[in-house]
């Protein structure tokens, strides 16, 4: 069980959960989830994964638009850095 699961779970918050590998979120939950944030989009690329490596997402993110690097995340799961906590007011991570 990871540190923040554990941690909602003993201060009782009521939680679901989504395996973003396995049910990878799709464009428009993305980009909702992005805009609730506030955060900038590279924050929301797992940088230490190995297909962020492969696809050499350093060097390539930061001259794409914000609808092509959402279109990528929304392919693979594993590009999506986790855990993502969203509650009503915002997304952020734990």
């Amino acid at each position: 069980m990871s540190k923040g699961k554990k941690w909602l779970d003993e201060n009782g918050f009521e939680y679901d959960e989504q395996h973003i590998v396995e049910d990878n979120p799709d464009y428009d939950q993305l980009k909702a989830l992005y805009e609730k944030s506030g955060l900038p989009l590279k924050r929301f690329f797992n940088t230490s994964g190995k297909i962020y490596r492969e696809m050499q997402l350093k060097d390539k993110l930061p001259e794409m638009s914000e609808e092509e690097q959402l279109k990528i995340l929304s392919t693979e799961g594993m590009l999506v850095k986790r855990p993502i906590i969203e509650t009503e007011c915002m997304s952020y991570w734990i």
